[in-house]
């Protein structure tokens, strides 16, 4: 914290509550690392300080429980940097229970409380005292509490020295001073402390503000990430306009060009000294035409690259606000693992693997508990005792490595502890006593398999229950916890080797990376961390057994699924001699969903769906693509449990086995009109008839569609923005690729003149809104290219 920082908003209490936490961190680590290093120069001088901070802050509130306790704590410390004292468990055990009591009477609320904790403060004391004792040189009673005058600390101020703690958990600190003697040394104060082996560097006083911090509400936060991620998302948008500016520029010169091959023709001509200066005039036009547009583009691109540019720093700004290093969310869980090996006659620790690694703030605090839960079980069920590590030709002491870093865009979390691994033969032995499967079913199940019973609400291989463990309850919470922020947990193992629990995870719960794919005309986003595989799959890979279509895949059969039945939509197959599919699974069992096309990845901001609405099957939240167009985002559980209800029932529809001829199986339809409200009434009337219904918002965005997809019909609006109707149906009858296209015009004007106007543009069909009906706009589609499905 800098020292510039505003803490009048704090009172005593509160900053010292700050110290006691930060420095009993501080306290802790240090200690684990001492109770295998005892001599390590680095953390006796971190936790002498964080000591010797914490007294001073709490005899300026006369916490006379905690200075007594902190100051017996900050000799013991000096004592181990002379060499006078070695520092065992025992004193190690006696250590951290006095960083707990710290803890505990910092959070007291009153001094009835704090008072009612001086006994316990002096039978610690006792405790050190007996321990240090029996030793041998420094046994000498450790002095309590030290004389005012002896001791007195120079002007007291919370702000002056920063603390050994992470950058991310900053806190109030008092100002470094001469640590007291370890009796029975009892030399000046002045001497006490010998020079530290690495002196803390001082603060740069270049970058103190840049380190201060504000309080300020999560939920604020996530407001300012969800908005920093949509300017993300509405910077993108700028780029189908200069792709279209950049279109527009080869289509002049294309005309530029045609206009010269005109020219040169015409000066041919006996007239044409005649026609040369309107020649010349329409070039010069073209060239101020082209020049002005180039201008244009220029200062698109420019604009368009430096609001992307802004809107970056702006999301990555944002994001970083709510980013903590991973260590210091899960740091705490080393003395946990510590204690519990101590009470199971254990010897273990727990090592942390990319601890700088930045985790999103929710996600952290939301992943607290399940891996509290799989530490405890790691270190009960996996770790071995000593004997029986020894007999393996393992190291006494065991390892829980907690590991954290960023792969392919998740958020990977692995947790392995290296003990005897999970028994196959006596989890099937468990899943068969409780009739979870039938024993032919058990012999027959793969490793990933049997693994996945683990995760089942109940199941526990423990014979017995204890306060640790044996009730089955927690791996299933797991696992819902790691559905619930849309990733995954997988499980595996090696036989007396250990085992290793691997979250796939988002990087933030505000953006989303996801698949669009496109099913019945409409696009939908499927999470990136649910899926495992994308592929095209030929036609002749696919078998029917026992009524279900299977494909290959890594070595298994796997069950293919349409999945416009899980959405509801209409009947049709999927075009094309391949087919486009998506593999999704949980580990339990794998599915192929058979989409129309596969269309991109995305980043999506993510939008939850009104409550209003409750739980949608197979929706999990809706987004804005970069088009501005929505898209739902589906559930990937939901679907997974559609898929088995619809197995069990025997209604699983089968993907249609179309020829060459499949995509033209069902009639496409463009839809191009400016109103929301037209443009979706027209899409749901002839989408329910069947036909394959594509919109667009506008003259040029119905043009770019018309261009790049097959349809059978184009129905256009006339009056809309940047480019209307009738140009548009010039534009398409002039194009050698559309001239034979079929195209509807649908408008509110119907003067007769209107009508003619767009008849003459190369119209087949004019309707009039004020006459519009469902089956008035039907009729006239069936009229102009038939029914949905030739």
């Amino acid at each position: 914290m800098s020292g510039g920082e505003d803490y009048s908003q704090f009172s005593l209490l509160d900053l010292f509550r700050m110290e006691a936490e930060t420095h009993g961190q501080t306290l802790t680590a240090g200690l684990l690392v001492l109770e295998r290093d005892p001599t390590s120069a680095e953390q006796l001088e971190a936790c002498m300080r964080a000591a010797h901070s914490l007294k001073g802050a709490a005899r300026i509130i006369d916490l006379t429980p905690a200075v007594d306790l902190t100051h017996v704590m900050e000799d013991l410390f000096v004592a181990a940097q002379r060499r006078q004292v070695t520092l065992g468990r025992e004193q190690i055990d006696l250590l951290l229970r006095g960083v707990d009591l710290l803890g505990a009477i910092a959070q007291a609320a009153d001094a009835a409380a704090v008072a009612a904790m001086q006994g316990e403060v002096d039978g610690l004391l006792a405790a050190l005292h007996r321990s240090v004792a029996g030793r041998g040189a420094a046994a000498a009673p450790v002095t309590p509490h030290p004389s005012p005058v002896a001791d007195a600390p120079p002007a007291p101020t919370l702000l002056d020295v920063p603390s050994p703690a992470p950058p991310d958990e900053r806190a109030p600190m008092l100002p470094d001073r001469q640590a007291p003697v370890f009796p029975p040394s009892r030399e000046p104060a002045a001497s006490a402390r010998p020079p530290p082996t690495t002196a803390p560097p001082p603060p740069a006083a270049e970058g103190a503000e840049a380190d201060r911090t504000v309080r300020i509400k999560a939920e604020s936060l996530s407001r300012l990430l969800g908005l920093a991620g949509e300017s993300l998302m509405g910077a993108r948008r700028l780029r189908p306009f200069t792709d279209r500016l950049t279109r527009l520029r080869r289509r002049h010169d294309d005309a530029a060009r045609a206009f010269d091959a005109l020219r040169d023709a015409l000066l041919l001509l006996p007239e044409a000294e005649q026609l040369q200066p309107a020649l010349a005039a329409a070039r010069e036009r073209l060239a101020e035409c082209r020049h002005d547009l180039n201008e244009r583009l220029a200062e698109m691109e420019g604009f368009d690259r430096r609001a992307m540019q802004l809107a970056h720093r702006l999301y990555d700004e944002a994001l970083e606000s709510r980013m903590r290093p991973f260590e210091a969310g899960v740091r705490r869980h080393a003395r946990t693992v510590r204690d519990l090996g101590r009470d199971l006659g254990k010897r273990v620790r727990m090592e942390i693997a990319g601890g700088g690694t930045p985790v999103d703030r929710d996600i952290l605090e939301r992943l607290d508990a399940p891996l509290g839960h799989l530490l405890r079980n790691a270190v009960d069920h996996g770790i071995e005792d000593a004997e029986e590590r020894r007999a393996a030709g393992k190291p006494e002491e065991g390892v829980v490595r907690l590991e954290a870093r960023h792969h392919a865009g998740l958020l990977r979390i692995t947790l392995a502890d290296d003990g005897r691994g999970v028994d196959l033969d006596r989890l099937r032995a468990a899943i068969l006593a409780r009739g979870l499967a039938a024993p032919e079913t058990v012999r027959q199940l793969g490793e990933t398999e049997l693994l996945d019973f683990l995760f089942l609400p109940g199941f526990s291989m423990k014979g017995t229950v204890t306060e640790i463990s044996g009730r089955g309850v927690g791996l299933d919470a797991v696992q819902d916890l790691a559905k619930q922020l849309r990733g995954v947990v997988r499980i595996s193992t090696r036989p007396g080797q250990g085992t290793c629990f691997q979250f796939d995870l988002p990087l933030t719960l505000s953006v989303i990376r996801t698949l669009l794919v496109e099913v019945g005309g409409e696009p939908y986003a499927l999470p990136l961390a649910a899926l495992q595989r994308t592929l095209k799959l030929p036609r002749d890979a696919i078998e029917t057994m026992e009524g279900q279509q299977h494909f290959p895949f890594e070595g298994e059969h796997v069950g293919l699924v349409a999945l416009r039945q899980l959405l509801g939509a209409a009947e049709g197959g999927v075009a094309g001699e391949e087919v486009s599919v998506v593999v999704i699974g949980d580990g339990r069992v794998h599915y192929g969903l058979a989409v129309d096309r596969l269309l991109a990845r995305q980043e999506l901001v993510v939008r939850p769906l009104d409550p209003r609405l409750g739980k949608i099957a197979g929706i999990s939240a809706a987004a804005l693509m970069d088009n501005g167009s929505p898209v739902l985002i589906l559930d990937v559980e939901d679907l997974l449990r559609a898929v088995e209800k619809l197995t069990a029932s025997g209604r699983l529809s089968k993907v249609s086995a179309a020829g060459p001829g499949a995509k033209e199986q069902r009639r496409r339809v463009l839809v191009v009109d400016d109103s929301l409200t037209i443009r979706e009434l027209e899409r749901k009337l002839l989408s329910q008839r069947g036909y394959q219904v594509e919109v667009a918002v506008d003259g040029v965005d119905g043009w770019n569609a018309a261009r790049t997809g097959h349809f059978d019909l184009i129905v256009s609006d006339v009056d809309m923005p940047r480019m209307d109707g009738i140009e548009l149906v010039r534009m398409i009858r002039t194009d050698p690729g559309l001239r034979a296209t079929p195209v509807m015009i649908v408008s509110y004007k119907d003067r007769e003149e209107d009508r003619r106007r767009g008849l003459e543009a190369g119209a087949d069909y004019y309707l009039t809104k004020g006459s519009f009906h469902d089956e008035t706009l039907v009729r006239a589609v069936v009229d102009l290219i038939g029914e949905a499905a030739p």
